[in-house]
């Protein structure tokens, strides 16, 4: 079966939300190695938490989504909806310019993952019994 443009879409959308965290975890374990950080041990948590959920969700973008594996839409669900509250805490902080496209991507994001056509392409005909 060919992929529907909104798995493909869904799997680019979790894949750059991956790289991004990668970037940023990598970003501040220089900063960190560098003596940027004030606080070392937070620092480093940090840095280990973006690296790491980074890769998981570019794994998860990889092995699951685009490979049209059924495990894959949850834990790519699940990131959408934890990204909801970062991006409304940035508005909040006076930081729209990083809030609005945050809440922008994960609505694309939610948008693709539960659109019809990818939950056929994931789950086939069980999906269109009621």
């Amino acid at each position: 079966m060919n992929r529907p443009w909104t798995l493909l879409a869904a799997a680019l959308i979790v894949a750059l939300e991956g790289l991004v965290a990668l970037g940023l975890g990598l970003y501040v374990a220089v900063e960190t190695l560098a003596g940027a950080a004030e606080d070392i041990t937070s620092a480093l948590a940090e840095s280990v938490f973006g690296v790491l959920i980074g890769a998981g969700l570019v794994w998860v973008a990889w092995g699951g989504l685009y490979k049209m594996e059924r495990w894959g839409r949850s834990p790519s669900v699940l990131a959408q909806i934890f990204v909801l509250p970062v991006a409304i805490t940035l508005i909040q902080s006076d930081k729209p310019l990083y809030g609005i496209p945050l809440i922008v991507v994960a609505v694309a994001g939610l948008g693709t993952l539960l659109a019809p056509p990818t939950t056929h392409a994931l789950y086939g005909e069980d999906s269109q019994k009621g």
